[in-house]
């Protein structure tokens, strides 16, 4: 059963992150933003889900590795940070690798921090 959550929760991650990446390089922009985006708030969604501990691992399992998963992507994120630095935007490759870093930790420590209130 914990197989077919983790797929449904992907199917829905896996599109989201799609649209956001679309949307962030819609008309030339650059499509890192869109891949910060949802890797920060993946990265939200997941501390708040582990920090919270009256989930019932089904649903850890549906939206932690499941969606969570899908929406976030370390790949793209090396992509987007390799295709910066061939673009001799190194200034912008180092802030963008420094921003997910840093907001993407954030981020889930300030979701399980809440989690754990709730």
């Amino acid at each position: 059963m914990t197989p077919l959550l983790v797929a449904l929760g992907a199917a829905a991650g896996a599109p989201l992150r799609l649209l956001a990446i679309r949307i962030a390089g819609r008309d030339g922009r650059d499509a890192a933003r869109g891949t910060l985006a949802v890797n920060v708030a993946g990265s939200a969604a997941l501390g708040l889900l582990l920090g919270w501990s009256a989930v019932p691992p089904a649903v850890v399992a549906l939206l932690s590795t499941g969606f969570c998963g899908a929406l976030t992507t370390f790949s793209t994120f090396g992509t987007d940070a390799v295709g910066l630095l061939e673009r001799r935007a190194t200034v912008r490759a180092a802030g963008y690798v420094a921003a997910t870093l840093l907001l993407g930790i954030g981020a889930a420590a300030g979701g399980f921090v809440l989690g754990r209130t709730v």
